[in-house]
Formats: structure tokens, sequence, C-alpha cells
């Protein structure tokens, strides 16, 4: 039965931490510009401004938003190339072990893709919907 080496748990740790990172960071960018957008773009303004009334801090992300999406990108960076560089790591050769090792891959990659689509969304309402209306 072959085991995971010190090497390759620590980048299976590194590479699932990251993905979930970056799933984090991109909401931030959702709560920067895609919330707002979307509150007042379906006629709730006076929800989205009680809920800047009752959490302030909301202001904060959408004054710095090139500084979050910023952030937001180098962890979508760091992210994927962990992603890459775990996907030809070996699994074990124990059967319930390779299906775990697997399915904790499969996991990881669609966090990411999730967290990418989020960033996404996020771009179009900071970036591009501002220059279309």
């Amino acid at each position: 039965m072959a085991a995971y080496s010190a090497d390759e748990m620590t980048s299976l740790k590194q590479t699932k931490a990251a993905s979930v990172l970056s799933l984090f960071t991109s909401g931030g960018t959702l709560i920067c510009c895609a919330l707002p957008a979307l509150l007042v773009g379906i006629g709730v303004g006076a929800a989205m401004s009680t809920l800047v009334s009752n959490v302030p801090q909301l202001v904060w992300f959408s004054e710095h938003k090139l500084g979050v999406f910023t952030f937001a990108t180098l962890m979508l960076l760091v992210s994927g190339i962990m992603q890459w560089r775990a996907r030809s790591l070996p699994c074990p050769a124990d059967p319930a072990l390779a299906a775990t090792c697997i399915a904790t891959r499969k996991t990881s990659f669609r966090v990411y893709v999730f967290s990418v689509l989020i960033f996404l969304v996020g771009g179009f309402f900071a970036f591009i919907a501002p220059l279309l209306f």
C-alpha cells in the first residue's frame, strides 16, 4: 500500500486551502459590486441603504474595489497554479484512499471554478456594467 509522501500531503492541503481562500476573496467581489447592483437593479434600493446603514463596513469594499479585485486575482492565480501542480500528484494505491484522493481533487477543482465564476460576475458589475448603463 503506497502512502502519500510528506511533500504530496502538504501540496494537497495547500491546494485545498488555496481553493477555499480564493472562494472567500471572490466573495468579496460580490459584496463590493454585484450585491449593490443587484439590489438597486431589482428596485430595492431601500433595502441596500438599510443594509449599508446596518453594516457600514460594506462601503469599504466599494471604496477599495480595485484592491479587492487585485487581491482576488492574485489568490485565484495562486490557487490555479496549485490546482495545476496537484493534478499530477499520485493517489494512494489503496482503493478507498484513492477514491478519497480523487474526490478531494474534484471538489477542490469545483470550488476553484465556482470562485472564478463569482469573480467574473463581480468584475462585470464593478467594471463593465457601469460602462453599459
